[in-house]
């Protein structure tokens, strides 16, 4: 089992992450304690997926998607307000609704918005398959970075309402107040580099193009030639 995570002190001149493969490789090595373990890695589209494609490679862990929409202000939709996650997962930011002055009614109509866009968004990139069970077992949530954490923390509730024994949050980079802030959600909080500052995540990467949802589908079918392996070890 990985021991529980203390994001490490911020250092000066802290490395800067190559593309999301490289980051998902040194992920992957904090992670060798889960090695054997029965782990399910759960990447948040689209930017998580190739940096969670390492970590399940290396694990020989089958992969999934945990599919996540941030619920935005009405007038300022790139403000969030909170976050909606699969089976019903909400999770809200109160201080943005107070001064926003959010109703009840501004809430239901845009996570009915969301809600939608996130079933099309599911059916899109697994395409047949059905989600990854994960009652009783390891759901590692990875993503590319955490700025504000909403969007892991709903991830995260997710996987716990799916049946998660054990939730392990990890991810490249994060700001040292993330293991506080979401030690409630996650029972483990890994972390590469913990700058003191991460005004954006992708500062951290030289490398940080877009996702598509094209490379999302490929890599998930390429992690299907090790699911059976993980499989026969359940």
């Amino acid at each position: 089992m990985v021991d529980a995570a203390v994001l490490p002190d911020p250092k000066e001149g802290a490395a800067v992450f190559a593309n999301r493969t490289d980051a998902g490789v040194r992920l992957a090595n904090r992670l060798r304690g889960l090695e054997g373990e029965d782990a399910v890695i759960l990447a948040l589209p689209r930017g998580g997926v190739p940096v969670a494609f390492e970590v399940a490679k290396a694990l020989r862990a089958p992969l999934d998607v945990i599919i996540v929409r941030k619920l935005g202000v009405p007038f300022q939709r790139e403000l969030g307000m909170g976050a909606i996650a699969e089976d019903g997962v909400r999770v809200l930011n109160d201080s943005v609704m107070q001064s926003a002055s959010i109703t009840d009614a501004d809430i239901a109509a845009v996570e009915q918005r969301e809600l939608a866009e996130l079933q099309r968004r599911a059916r899109e990139l697994r395409g047949a398959r059905s989600p990854v069970p994960l009652v009783g077992r390891i759901a590692v949530v990875v993503d590319d970075g955490i700025a504000t954490g909403s969007t892991a923390r709903a991830a995260c509730r997710a996987a716990r309402a799916k049946g998660a024994a054990r939730v392990v949050l990890a991810v490249p980079v994060a700001p040292p107040s993330a293991a506080g802030a979401l030690r409630g959600d996650a029972d483990e909080v890994v972390c590469v580099e913990s700058p003191e500052h991460l005004w954006a995540v992708g500062q951290w990467y030289r490398d940080f193009t877009q996702t598509t949802d094209a490379e999302v589908i490929d890599l998930l079918r390429r992690a299907e030639e090790w699911a059976d392996d993980a499989a026969d070890r359940g």
